[in-house]
């Protein structure tokens, strides 16, 4: 599978035990920054380019790594049809996958470890979504793209008046 990665400072440590992980499991993973002496930005910024990769098919899933993994994963969740959930531990990182198609976990390096975060991206990236064909998730996942199509509706009409 082929992951899209991205940090900030806090998480910049734990970004590599990741991606070291994700590679020794057979997965190809596009790194989002920051890189090795770049000075970090705020977290949003890799947010939307891990967002934007998953949106325009670069890279299948994503995973975002800050100090909470809160920041990082609201910032992800501005994009239109992204789906990010906070996991800090592999049962949530299982189920927002299988229940709401999220495309993307964060974590926050302050508040799960080295080997806590492998087994959090295993949960995640062995999962499926069970709403794909009608499947039993299907309905919450049409109401959850319903309320963000609404919400953009509004926001465009707020912007034309």
């Amino acid at each position: 599978m082929r992951i899209g990665i991205g940090s900030d400072g806090s998480g910049f440590g734990l970004k590599g035990v990741v991606v070291e992980h994700l590679k020794q499991s057979g997965h190809e993973v596009v790194d989002y920054g920051p890189g090795e002496g770049e000075q970090p930005e705020y977290s949003a910024t890799y947010a939307r380019k891990v967002a934007h990769a998953i949106r325009d098919g670069e890279v299948e899933r994503g995973v975002l790594i800050c100090g909470t993994g809160i920041g990082i994963s609201i910032s992800a969740n501005k994009v239109r049809g992204i789906r990010a959930a906070v996991c800090s531990e592999p049962f949530t990182a299982r189920h927002t996958r299988e229940n709401n198609g999220s495309q993307i976990i964060a974590f926050g390096a302050f508040v799960v470890g080295p080997e806590m975060a492998k087994s959090i991206v295993d949960a995640f990236l062995g999962a499926e979504f069970k709403g794909i064909n009608g499947g039993e998730f299907a309905e919450r996942f049409a109401k959850i793209a319903a309320i963000e199509d609404e919400e953009i509706a509004l926001a465009d009409q707020a912007a034309q008046a």
